[in-house]
């Protein structure tokens, strides 16, 4: 189990929450609410003095909770499984 004193190490090491996260086995989004009692979903008001806590960061939370999504690459198995099946579906319609 993840504890506050854990994740604040980990931090005063250097550690990013992504590299806490893996290394205490949670995701990095959880490990800053660990370590800082503060979501890193940014739903609520940060306060002045809350700021100054242990392990905030200065902004950008939300990619802990949220990655951004990658395209799938142009060219791959799932491509060719489209290209597959709308050729199956002209060679099923009549007068085509």
């Amino acid at each position: 189990m993840a504890s506050k004193a854990a994740v604040l190490h980990l931090v005063g090491l250097g550690r990013s929450y992504q590299e806490i996260g893996a290394a205490l086995g949670i995701p990095p989004g959880q490990a800053y609410l660990v370590g800082t009692g503060i979501p890193a979903d940014g739903g609520g008001t940060v306060s002045r003095a809350q700021r100054t806590r242990p392990g905030m960061l200065p902004s950008r939370t939300q990619c802990l909770v949220n990655p951004r999504e990658a395209p799938p690459p142009p060219a791959g198995p799932v491509h060719e499984w489209m290209r597959t099946r709308a050729r199956r579906d002209q060679l099923t319609r009549p007068g085509r």
